[in-house]
């Protein structure tokens, strides 16, 4: 039963948080502050969800997995040379099972 709770709690949640940007007047949007703040914070969450999936997998500890790190390097180097993100997962892929593979 409490997982219905939560599951509802979640999806009324979600619901106000999406009636709240549509309420927003539009002079608080047209706010440099407020726009800056909204160009960055994407990336921000984006940057920590890579960083704990790759560091930390089980979400308790710091594990420092080999090929896991070689394929997030792999990742990244496709992106500097401005590959399309398909390619940047088939890289990231690639490298990290071959790793395992090797392992």
């Amino acid at each position: 039963m409490s997982v219905w709770i939560a599951v509802i709690a979640t999806g009324v949640g979600c619901y106000l948080l999406k009636l709240g940007g549509l309420v927003t007047p539009q002079r608080v949007l047209d706010d440099p502050r407020v726009r800056r703040f909204t160009d960055l914070v994407p990336v921000a969450l984006l940057t920590a969800l890579i960083a704990v999936q790759a560091l930390a997998p089980d979400g308790r500890t710091l594990e420092f997995d080999g090929p896991r790190l070689a394929g997030l390097a792999a990742a990244v180097a496709a992106l500097l040379l401005r590959a399309p993100f398909l390619v940047v997962l088939a890289a990231a892929a690639a490298v990290a099972a071959g790793l395992r593979l090797l392992a």
